[in-house]
């Protein structure tokens, strides 16, 4: 991430993305820089128009995420669970009536 992050710090600031200063912004930053790393970050970003790319991101839908197969909301989970006690307390109450007769 710090590789797209360079990027855009260089783009807000007017500079051009280039392999050169990709590199220094990492090494400013402290992070060891990846020779390899920056000439794709400058190859895949050469026909991409970065204000267009930041403003579709901007506007695009936050997905919820949906629960898991078989996951219930807490607020159902939370109405189960005296029912659930309540069924094992009559279970046990009928296994220790037929003890008793």
């Amino acid at each position: 991430m710090e590789y797209v992050y360079s990027a855009m710090l260089l783009h807000s600031a007017g500079k051009d993305v280039t392999e050169e200063s990709v590199t220094k912004i990492l090494d400013a930053a402290g992070v060891k820089a990846d020779a390899a790393r920056a000439k794709a970050l400058v190859a895949s970003l050469k026909d991409v128009n970065i204000d267009e790319a930041i403003e579709k991101a901007a506007a695009a839908p936050v997905a919820t995420a949906a629960p898991a197969a078989g996951a219930q909301p807490a607020a159902e989970k939370k109405e189960e669970k005296p029912e659930e006690k309540g069924k094992s307390e009559e279970e046990a109450a009928e296994g220790l009536a037929s003890l008793f007769g």
